[in-house]
């Protein structure tokens, strides 16, 4: 029991974080129709920033700045590459793909081989309750992705951003006709997806993992089946499905030695299990709106 209650709360956690990843992919959804597919870079991105300053500028400084990087990468793809290529959404989205060859191609050049440390003040201290062993960064990635997602809720219903943004997901030519700058919506929405890729990535490399390399940006790929699962077009579901890919893959990767009629590397594959899955049932997701067609 104390082993299941460990994997759980670490995989709550995970879940958060995966959460605020989805998250990314939906606000750009909502606002642009666009599945984007350069959202590791910007992670990996506004991790290379933070580990690079955190050294001269102390770990929330140095996160600030990989923060905005991040966020104006973002705002950058957007108004320079994809604002101006008025093609089709599914060009625009496999243009994202080249986007994020480009940058991975760079961010991997920069960190070579080595692993790098974000500075976190957790480091790889524990909380002991009831014999229950919990990493501080497990911990502190539950209560900050809480608070971000908390925000973001409460300004995404509240706040004229928000409303402006429900507003164009519903119907983006009378949004524009009521005065609603779309090109506005949709380079804040880049913007947003790059800061919460980049507050992610603090805690995808911190303890127990080792620190930030090349392959850190993989956790966007397994936050895209919790944007997919819950809907692409549903906050409320880039929430549920982060906390259940982040709880499926802690439960499978605990009980692996259990496991081993099925394979090696189950905990890797299970996310897509389950959003294949869910989507055999569910089409548009858990929580997705259903598209009508008439005949």
């Amino acid at each position: 029991m104390t082993r299941l209650i460990e994997l759980l709360i670490n995989g709550l956690s995970l879940g958060s974080v995966y959460a605020l990843i989805a998250l990314g992919f939906v606000v750009i959804f909502r606002a642009t129709e666009v599945v984007n597919f350069a959202h590791a870079s910007l992670l990996l991105l506004g991790g290379y920033v933070t580990a690079v300053l955190h050294d001269d500028l102390g770990f929330l400084g140095g996160l600030a700045v990989g923060v905005l990087a991040a966020a104006a990468a973002g705002a950058l793809i957007e108004l320079v590459l994809l604002r101006r290529a008025k093609a089709r959404r599914d060009v625009v989205a496999i243009a994202t793909i080249g986007i994020d060859i480009v940058l991975m191609a760079e961010l991997s050049r920069r960190l070579g081989t080595s692993v790098m440390s974000l500075g976190d003040p957790w480091q790889d201290r524990v909380v002991v309750l009831g014999g229950v062993t919990i990493a501080q960064t497990r911990v502190a990635a539950l209560v900050v992705a809480a608070v971000l997602i908390a925000l973001f809720l409460l300004a995404f219903k509240y706040t004229p951003w928000g409303v402006s943004m429900r507003a164009v997901a519903e119907d983006s030519e009378t949004s524009a006709l009521m005065g609603i700058r779309l090109g506005r919506i949709s380079m804040s929405a880049w913007a947003v997806a790059g800061a919460l890729a980049a507050v992610a990535a603090v805690f995808i490399t911190a303890f127990p993992t080792p620190g930030l390399d090349r392959t850190s940006s993989i956790a966007a790929l397994k936050a895209f089946p919790a944007a997919i699962l819950g809907g692409l077009d549903s906050v409320t579901g880039a929430l549920v499905g982060g906390l259940l890919i982040g709880v499926t893959e802690a439960l499978v990767g605990g009980y692996q030695n259990d496991l081993t009629f099925l394979g090696r590397g189950l905990g890797d594959v299970a996310p897509y299990v389950v959003m294949i899955v869910i989507l055999l049932v569910r089409p548009s997701g858990l929580f997705g709106t259903r598209e009508v067609s008439r005949v």
